[in-house]
């Protein structure tokens, strides 16, 4: 996995390049969520690379990016994704970002909306952290910090991922990927990325700052930002689209692959069809 370094910080992404024979196909930058990687989008962008510039990248202490002293916040994710999306020259792009992802694409959109052509949310929060559920996840940190998570996965697992999926074949073949993943990955840097998430301010009063188109999808079932969030957001930006996916939790792009990427083809379809230049007409 390349690794790009951003005001020497060291960030891993990936790059799948313009589609074959489409050199300014647009590109979709894709932020996962917590405990995860850009991995966690690996349906999508099976899909979507053949019409589109995919990028993923892992945020600080996860996934292939190395830990760092420091720089958990969302507003400091928010540069990092800012120095990519400049060092690549890949901008305006298309966010697509997944409950920390969504974190920081809210935050892109409202402060760096030149960036954007569109935002997609998938099962995320404008609001802080919910004070009651704050201990129990520092409690998880400190666990994962001093044992790894296979002692505790069956506790963290119901956060990620639905009922119904982790009761089905492929949802417990995924769990116990996402948990042979976690085991690789420092376990110091997955604690300060907890924090980061649970110690993260609203944003909820800058949403309407946001003129890009936007979508926003939730699974039914997620009870880490569960519906309610989701339909907050939508309240607050401006001809936002809402989409809810039954039988899912909070990790959407793996518990529900080929809704979320239909959802995603066709809002991206729309955003590129109503942007492209139109033919003058004869006079």
């Amino acid at each position: 996995m390349p690794i790009i370094t951003l005001d020497g910080v060291p960030i891993a992404y990936t790059d799948t390049g313009a589609p074959a024979g489409r050199p300014d196909a647009a590109t979709v930058v894709f932020g996962h969520g917590l405990l995860f990687g850009g991995w966690m989008f690996r349906a999508q962008l099976e899909s979507l690379q053949h019409d589109y510039r995919c990028v993923t990248l892992d945020w600080r202490g996860q996934g292939e990016t190395p830990p760092t002293a420091d720089g958990y916040d969302m507003d400091t994710l928010a540069a990092d994704a800012v120095g990519l999306i400049r060092a690549l020259d890949a901008g305006p792009v298309h966010w697509v970002g997944l409950s920390m992802g969504g974190f920081v694409g809210q935050r892109l959109a409202a402060r760096h909306g030149e960036l954007l052509r569109s935002l997609t949310l998938l099962d995320t929060s404008a609001h802080a952290e919910d004070p009651a559920k704050i201990g129990e996840y520092h409690r998880l940190a400190l666990a994962l910090r001093w044992f790894g998570i296979r002692p505790i996965a069956g506790r963290v697992a119901p956060h990620m991922f639905g009922p119904t999926f982790r009761a089905s074949g492929t949802g417990r073949d995924v769990v116990r990927e996402w948990s042979r993943r976690l085991t690789r990955i420092d376990r110091i840097g997955t604690r300060d990325a907890v924090h980061g998430v649970t110690e993260r301010g609203a944003v909820d009063h800058e949403l309407p700052a946001i003129t890009v188109p936007t979508q926003i999808v939730v699974g039914e079932d997620d009870i880490a930002t569960p519906p309610p969030h989701a339909r907050h957001i939508a309240s607050r930006i401006p001809h936002a689209q809402l989409h809810t996916i039954p039988a899912c939790g909070h990790s959407s792009s793996l518990e529900q692959p080929e809704a979320v990427t239909a959802l995603l083809r066709a809002f991206l379809a729309s955003v590129e069809s109503s942007t492209a230049p139109t033919e003058p007409q004869p006079t």
